[in-house]
């Protein structure tokens, strides 16, 4: 084991793709070797059950396969999932994540906040994850525990990342007014500029059919579900009738044994996804929603104020406690501003933007 000396950081990888293939073929005969006198049968069996030998063995069994050379990298579909795979030897909780380009290893918070004009605002809840939770799993999570403590607000401001058909209907059935965008038509009739997108057909849930812009109603209905286990609609229509329509171009490009296939959720999610995305064009609604962007305050000053992007804990738990202390600190922070009539602290400006502004005066 003398091949191992001092910490390992990027600078100290051999050069070249080729060498550093090697190295970690040789590292992973190592682990291998280290592994075996680990489990061997004369060695005391408490060896097997530290943390850091457990750390050890997960870690090869989900980067290497054992081959008659010792060992092989596994890699693309033979690793595991994001969500099991380790991202780190020193903290087994964290998880690899990326998200508008950027990587990282840890964690995710989610701050919840009251936002009430001309009021204080103060944060009612916290959430952290591992790093490979999308946000849409924190929706429902974050209302049941602020139904516990009896804080549901009777709108929720979140982002995009926060909204789905089937969170819209569950909010509305707590009386919660989901206010976020929902994404637009995914179908490519949708997206295209000139396109008939979903909303062109008019469906009519009692009859169970669907009408296009030319007035063809649908000859087939059926409940299906997606692998995901989300069940859904699908409506087809008549093979005959769309190659026979002259703006089959803008409508459908099908080439099976039936026409145009328009695919819908359940009666309660659909005419709620339709209803927001109408709703979010609007001016009217645009303005009620420009008051999420309060909250991208409230974590830069998370971020300014405490160690929110770094964590001092190991661990899940450990890590959720310490965001809880700090919401609980900027509590306390804007208690102070608020009872002391501090005013809240504007955007920062540049002085570059200063000197625009100035020439523009």
């Amino acid at each position: 084991m003398s091949k191992i000396t001092g910490n390992l950081h990027s600078f100290r990888f051999p050069k070249g793709a080729d060498a550093r293939q090697r190295w970690a073929l040789t590292v992973g005969r190592d682990g291998f070797t280290l592994l075996q006198a680990l489990y061997a049968p004369d060695t005391p069996a408490w060896l097997c059950h530290v943390e850091e030998v457990q750390v050890l063995r997960t870690a090869w069994v989900q980067q290497y396969h054992r081959d008659e050379k010792g060992g092989a990298l596994a890699g693309g579909k033979d690793l595991p999932p994001g969500r099991l795979r380790l991202s780190s030897p020193y903290d087994i909780d964290t998880r690899y994540s990326v998200k508008r380009g950027a990587g990282w290893d840890g964690y995710k918070v989610h701050f919840t906040e009251t936002c009430e004009p001309n009021a204080l605002h103060l944060i009612t809840n916290v959430v952290t994850t591992d790093a490979t939770v999308p946000d849409v799993e924190i929706t429902a999570p974050v209302h049941d525990a602020l139904a516990a403590r009896r804080l549901l607000p009777a709108v929720h401001l979140v982002d995009s990342g926060y909204t789905s058909a089937a969170l819209l209907v569950a909010a509305a059935g707590q009386n919660i007014e989901l206010m976020g965008p929902v994404r637009g038509d995914t179908a490519a009739q949708g997206r295209a500029g000139g396109g008939l997108g979903q909303d062109a057909c008019t469906v009519d849930w009692p009859a169970l059919t669907a009408t296009c812009p030319r007035g063809q109603r649908s000859i087939s209905w059926s409940a299906q579900r997606k692998p995901t286990g989300t069940e859904i609609i699908r409506v087809h229509f008549a093979k005959t009738d769309c190659d026979a329509c002259p703006v089959r171009a803008a409508c459908t490009s099908a080439k099976s044994k039936w026409g145009r296939s328009l695919p819908l959720l359940t009666q309660p999610q659909q005419q709620a996804l339709d209803q927001r995305r109408r709703e979010q064009k609007t001016d009217e609604w645009q303005a009620a929603y420009g008051t999420r962007a309060g909250v991208e305050g409230t974590i830069s000053q998370a971020v300014r104020v405490t160690r929110t992007r770094t964590t001092p804990y190991r661990g899940l738990r450990k890590t959720h406690l310490g965001h809880a202390l700090i919401a609980a600190g900027l509590n306390l922070y804007r208690l102070d501003a608020w009872w002391t009539g501090t005013p809240i602290r504007t955007t920062h400006i540049s002085r570059f933007a200063h000197l625009g502004l100035e020439l523009i005066a």
